[in-house]
């Protein structure tokens, strides 16, 4: 196991480095310079724009403007071409914007989808089957905004309360407490929004492994040794369906860069996704490059994680 561990990791590592040389080389493939005067400020003269290459180091060739992007943005001294502010600053303010949404999203998206899956699978075709399937397919068919905003008008027209942004406007001087609470009211909204097509989703995928796996014949012979069927279905049976939920749970961690820009766009949320689409409107190609590595880093962590968690689910993996 320590040396699937070792070689699984300078694996990742060899292919980050690859990663980021091709997210970087895709910046100078696409249409136009990044240097253009019409997208930084039309005011820009050309005496402008060769300090502005000079500062930001666009007039070295290629591969000394990959070594010094990569060793600014190590060690803090990259920063956005729209302001002019470090950008792990700026990064790590979002970042955790969109770590709060990300957390309390995926715990209700998976704290649901199973119980729901598994239930409707062990009653396939009772009310309970059919009524979930349907709800799942409207959920997937319907866009995220329409609920977004039926939610709103809901909630304001109803409890008249805000809900738009982190926090509700004069609260900054209100005690700890209640400023808690007012937080934890604005994540509630785009939380549950976010999570209704993951919940759709993953509900159905539950539901369509559990049906493969407990017509099984190793949970027959459980059931005939007189198991009950709680430990028939959640004991033998899902465990062995988790396994592709364990591929899963490793891709949702770039979840965390992506996000919903709709939603948080919707509710003024100042997220990764936001602060993502904000930077490719203005050819911020530092906050571009930036977030694209992180989520490059996230991608291979997360099928790291479930590498290891392969091992726990499944003994036979270890042999």
């Amino acid at each position: 196991m320590f040396s699937f561990t070792i070689r699984s990791f300078f694996q990742k590592l060899l292919t980050l480095f690859f990663i980021s040389i091709i997210s970087f080389l895709v910046v100078y493939l696409a249409p136009g310079e990044p240097s253009q005067i019409d997208p930084l400020n039309p005011k820009f003269t050309q005496e402008d724009l060769v300090k502005f290459r000079q500062e930001f180091n666009l007039d070295k060739p290629l591969h000394e403007q990959y070594y010094l992007f990569y060793k600014n943005l190590f060690s803090g001294e990259l920063k956005s071409w729209k302001d002019n502010q470090p950008v792990l600053g700026k990064i790590n303010e979002r970042f955790i914007n969109s770590l709060w949404l990300f957390i309390v999203g995926t715990l209700i998206t998976w704290c649901l989808s199973f119980p729901v899956g598994i239930h409707a699978a062990i009653k396939r075709g009772s009310f309970l089957d059919r009524s979930t399937t349907f709800l799942a397919y409207v959920l997937i068919s319907i866009p995220s905004f329409f609920f977004a905003y039926m939610l709103i008008i809901f909630v304001v027209k109803t409890f008249n309360v805000p809900v738009i942004g982190m926090h509700t406007f004069g609260m900054a001087g209100a005690d700890w407490i209640h400023q808690i609470m007012d937080r934890t009211w604005h994540l509630v909204l785009p939380s549950v929004l976010g999570a209704l097509g993951g919940i759709a989703l993953l509900s159905r995928y539950v539901r369509a492994q559990m049906l493969e796996v407990i017509h099984q014949d190793y949970i027959r012979t459980a059931r005939s040794k007189g198991l009950s069927e709680d430990k028939v279905y959640y004991k033998h049976g899902f465990r062995n369906a988790l396994l592709p939920f364990v591929t899963m749970f490793g891709l949702i961690l770039p979840g965390l860069i992506g996000g919903s820009v709709i939603i948080e766009s919707i509710f003024a949320w100042p997220g990764m996704g936001r602060m993502g689409y904000e930077a490719i409107l203005a050819r911020d190609y530092p906050i571009i490059l930036t977030i694209n590595f992180i989520a490059a880093v996230l991608v291979l962590i997360g099928t790291f994680i479930s590498d290891l968690l392969y091992m726990v689910v499944d003994p036979r993996i270890r042999l």
